[in-house]
């Protein structure tokens, strides 16, 4: 019995050792977690409370998955901008902290995919497979770091690559009424980089579906959707998801900027933009300003266009160029919103409501329209054809309107309406019809040098046609000299001038004082 006792002893005490030695090496991993709760909530924003350690632009989660932002950090509240449905939301819900800021998937899976500013597919290709991921705001890139806009963005639209170029690493505004042909000019200059090496993001704010739709259908028709990625809100989306869209389309175009690949980014459209801004301050009780928008509106494109630039060497050369529309109102460009926007960026490209009823395509207003560094861009050959070509537009566009009141003229003030006349005609594009650079080099030296005057009006976009198509019989070396962006040298000029000449045989003279 004694031996049974101690054997049981022994048990008990080789147990509670081996206990002892669990518990020592147990280690409690306790997890804390901050829970708020919804205090109110309305259209695209929630009250919160709780929550004291959460900081500004920090993400939270609520019930049914809905993200949201913490813009106001007030003592006793929080004001959150959702990223979801508010519907599904109601007071009393719990909310918890994420740790981190909003951030977007980046890479090259993104190419030729439809999403929204959350990374989510909206084109039923399937989930999007990135895994690097981006903050959607960033600083912008330090001076220092920066190299000078020297390479032009070709466009394919003849009054902007001549008149109004474009370099890679620039912010170009476009602006217009409603119905002008903006976001056509945006379209057409990312289907003529497809043999340009230039990434696109085209970023949709706040567009109708059936616009976004149409656009998408243009890329995917030319082929452009290969080397452009899509970013999409719709009218109806909250106003939070409006607001972070630019900057999560810009970190997306920032991704293949720092991988030394040359970036356009479209935003279409910042009046959404800032309109959503101003709706979510108004809805967190933010002091309204000039036209009710909030007082730091300028700061809020400023911060996004300047992430805009051109890498040096040694960060790669990649540069990420923008082009930024803004809507006006009756053609006033000195409301709030437009005039921060070209304060901004380094030019703009106006289309006028006029020349669009008068059949004038691109409505490219040419006396608005200004570019402050895309001219240190510009090809050589396009400065030596066009150098007097805006100077004469202009003075035409000055004459004309005398000319409607039938007014005698002397005979080089009608030259000078003839010539303004063939300009115009051959500065219209249809839409989808981007033009190369070396068509438009040889119709543009051919008009700078009065050889299309003689053609009737009616049949100068014949003969331009006819122009473009005889390019490719030129001589091989005037074709080199062209793509290399050099000037042509005056028998290369001759040379394009003789041909066509021959061309321009097929069309009948006008005869003196006749258009």
């Amino acid at each position: 019995m004694k031996n049974s006792t101690e054997t049981l002893d022994e048990v008990i005490e080789l147990a509670f050792s081996d206990l002892s030695e669990v518990l020592e090496s147990y280690s409690p991993q306790l997890k804390f977690q901050e829970v708020g709760y919804i205090a109110s909530i309305t259209t695209g924003i929630a009250k919160v409370t709780g929550l004291p350690g959460v900081g500004f632009d920090e993400l939270v989660i609520f019930p049914r998955n809905v993200l949201g932002i913490a813009f106001n950090i007030d003592v006793d509240e929080i004001g959150v901008v959702l990223l979801g449905d508010h519907s599904k939301l109601q007071a009393g819900d719990e909310v918890y902290r994420t740790g981190r800021v909003m951030d977007v998937p980046v890479g090259n899976k993104l190419l030729g995919r439809v999403i929204d500013p959350l990374g989510r597919a909206l084109d039923e290709k399937g989930p999007v497979m990135s895994t690097d991921r981006l903050p959607i705001e960033r600083l912008a890139t330090p001076i220092m770091n920066r190299a000078p806009v020297t390479v032009p963005l070709q466009t394919g639209i003849k009054v902007i690559d001549a008149l109004v170029p474009i370099g890679r690493g620039q912010r170009e505004l476009i602006l217009g009424d409603r119905q002008t042909g903006k976001t056509t000019i945006a379209i057409d200059t990312i289907l003529n980089q497809a043999d340009a090496d230039v990434l696109c993001v085209y970023c949709a704010i706040g567009q109708r579906s059936s616009a976004v739709a149409k656009a998408v259908a243009t890329l995917e028709e030319k082929g452009a959707m290969a080397y452009t990625v899509v970013v999409v809100t719709e009218g109806n989306d909250p106003p939070g998801l409006t607001f972070i869209a630019p900057y999560a389309a810009t970190s997306i175009a920032e991704f293949f900027m720092e991988a030394g690949k040359d970036v356009l980014i479209v935003y279409d459209d910042l009046t959404h933009h800032a309109r959503a801004y101003r709706e979510i301050s108004l809805l967190l009780r933010r002091p309204p300003g000039r036209e009710a928008f909030p007082g730091d509106i300028f700061y809020i494109h400023s911060r996004l266009l300047e992430r805009a630039t051109h890498l040096n060497e040694k960060l790669g050369g990649g540069s990420l160029t923008a082009l930024p529309i803004i809507e006006t109102e009756a053609q006033n460009i000195s409301a709030y919103i437009p005039t921060n926007l070209i304060s901004i960026t380094d030019g703009q490209i106006y289309l006028s409501p006029t020349l669009f009823e008068l059949g004038v395509m691109p409505a490219i207003d040419v006396g608005r329209s200004v570019s402050r560094v895309g001219g240190k861009a510009q090809r050589e050959a396009y400065r030596a054809v066009t150098g007097n070509l805006k100077l004469a537009y202009a003075q035409f566009e000055e004459l004309e309107t005398f000319a409607q009141f039938g007014a005698r003229m002397d005979e080089d003030t009608r030259e000078i309406i003839e010539h303004g006349k063939r300009i115009r005609v051959c500065l219209k594009q249809p839409e989808f019809s981007p033009v190369s650079v070396q068509e438009q080099i040889v119709v543009l030296l051919v008009l700078s040098a009065g050889l299309l005057d003689v053609v009737p009006l009616e049949q100068v976009s014949l003969a331009e046609k006819a122009l473009q198509g005889a390019v490719k019989h030129l001589p091989a070396e005037i074709l080199s000299q062209i793509d290399s962006g050099k000037i042509l040298t005056d028998r290369h000029r001759d040379s394009i001038i003789e041909a066509a000449r021959k061309v321009l045989n097929d069309f009948q003279p006008v005869q003196k004082g006749k258009s």
